[in-house]
């Protein structure tokens, strides 16, 4: 509880110091309810409380209103989208999702008669989507056993080691143990937020994690995006991809423990880096496959490696 009412109270003064907002909508994934209005941080005997998701919250959210986050310490297991100028702010009151250290996160539980053994404690689980993918253990990524592109047998495993072979994560377990000894999940959403034709958007103080494909992902003509003091980590291709005719700026951030790379640029886009953390592990900090790419001031050429 003082948790809560600290980080509720940081919000209210970070509000009181912005421009301002056309309105506050609230979202707590424990205490909220989606037939709520979202005007108000906590329940009421009226229907004024937080609803209980951001894709609610999303579909009450107009122009220049502001999406805030209540930290419940459990993780909003959700995938959502921002299109067009219902998601669209300005210059001085941009369209915000205020995170206040809450977690957006696409993992699922493995179930456990989903496993199927193939020999040798060796066990498999096709995922409901192929191609990209991560396998966590207790909630962190798993280091998979890279796979080579002509190999026509997966990898020899040691106890605990996984790769993805022919649509399947295979998975070794220890001696006598199974793999829901193990408490293993997967991504299982596609993509944590996708931007598409917006404008002047701000995502501040949120983790992004657990996603197949990207935790964030600019996908097209998305203008003015600001991502401050956000985390995306632990994410299947990338943590954040910047799509064509996109422009997004990063402010003290971290991106990391995401698998092709931390940061994936596209052609005809526009990146800004700055006072962010790109962690290469495994996947390398930047792929820079087009567009404009700024690091800390310096622009990064096409084919220079990071």
């Amino acid at each position: 509880m003082r948790v809560f009412l600290a980080v509720l109270t940081i919000g209210f003064l970070l509000l009181a110091a912005s421009p301002g907002w056309a309105r506050d909508i609230y979202v707590d994934n424990l205490q909220g309810d989606d037939s709520a209005k979202g005007i108000q941080p906590r329940t009421t005997l009226s229907d004024d409380g937080p609803v209980r998701t951001l894709a609610k919250a999303l579909r009450l959210a107009d122009g220049s209103d502001r999406i805030v986050l209540i930290p419940t310490g459990q993780p909003y297991r959700e995938s959502v989208g921002l299109v067009g100028n219902h998601h669209s702010g300005s210059k001085n009151r941009p369209f915000t999702i205020y995170g206040a250290g809450a977690v957006l996160d696409g993992t699922a539980p493995v179930p456990d008669k989903a496993w199927e053994r193939v020999g040798n404690g060796v066990f498999r689980f096709r995922p409901r989507r192929l191609g990209h993918q991560q396998l966590f253990r207790d909630g962190r990524p798993v280091p998979s056993v890279p796979v080579k592109p002509d190999a026509k047998e997966p990898p020899q495993l040691e106890p605990s080691q996984w790769c993805l072979w022919k649509g399947h994560i295979l998975f070794r377990a220890g001696q006598d143990k199974l793999p829901p000894d193990y408490e293993l999940s997967y991504a299982r959403e596609e993509v944590g937020i996708t931007l598409t034709h917006v404008r002047n958007v701000l995502i501040v103080d949120l983790t992004v994690q657990g996603f197949r494909l990207d935790g964030i992902q600019a996908a097209n003509d998305a203008r003015d995006v600001t991502l401050l003091r956000v985390t995306s980590r632990g994410n299947g291709r990338s943590g954040l991809t910047v799509g064509g005719a996109c422009r997004v700026d990063v402010q003290d951030s971290l991106l990391g423990n995401n698998t092709e790379a931390q940061l994936i640029t596209q052609p005809f886009s526009d990146t800004r880096v700055s006072g962010t953390e790109l962690l290469a592990k495994p996947g390398p900090a930047w792929l820079h496959q087009g567009g404009q790419l700024e690091i800390d001031g310096k622009e990064v050429g096409k084919n220079e490696k990071p």
